[in-house]
């Protein structure tokens, strides 16, 4: 089979992956110290924190293994360089690409990130998280 033909159908391997939960994690956080008064916040984490952790909770089981590392294409985490354009195109678009799915140039997006069980608020709190940490 040639490379050509064989590309697509890595990368559809890979994008199915991208929806797989990982196993949630059983160890502890560790204790703030004592002493220590409590920092205020940046505004993007403070966005982040409104949804209460959530966004970022479904975005380490369900959108870490192709954000973090930049799989078929996918803008990493936190690349304000490869998110710019993206953010500049508004949130209703990124939801949709999102919820929907989206071939461009640089790669493909499946439709929920590979998992069908999120449902369109998750979607959007994961977006939101991306887009904080990226703007």
């Amino acid at each position: 089979m040639s490379p050509k033909k064989l590309l697509p159908l890595i990368l559809v391997g890979l994008l199915a992956a991208c929806g797989k939960s990982e196993a949630p994690k059983t160890e502890a956080p560790a204790a703030a110290p004592a002493a220590a008064a409590p920092a205020p916040a940046p505004a993007p984490v403070a966005a982040v924190a409104a949804d209460g952790g959530q966004g970022e909770a479904l975005f380490k089981k369900t959108c870490a293994m192709c954000h973090q590392t930049g799989v078929a294409g996918a803008p990493k985490l936190g690349d304000k360089a490869d998110w710019g354009p993206r953010i500049a195109q508004g949130k209703d678009t990124l939801y949709k690409h999102a919820t929907e799915g989206f071939n461009g140039s640089k790669g493909a997006m499946p439709p929920k990130g590979g998992n069908p069980a999120l449902n369109d608020d998750e979607i959007k709190q994961i977006v939101d998280f991306m887009v904080a940490k990226s703007e």
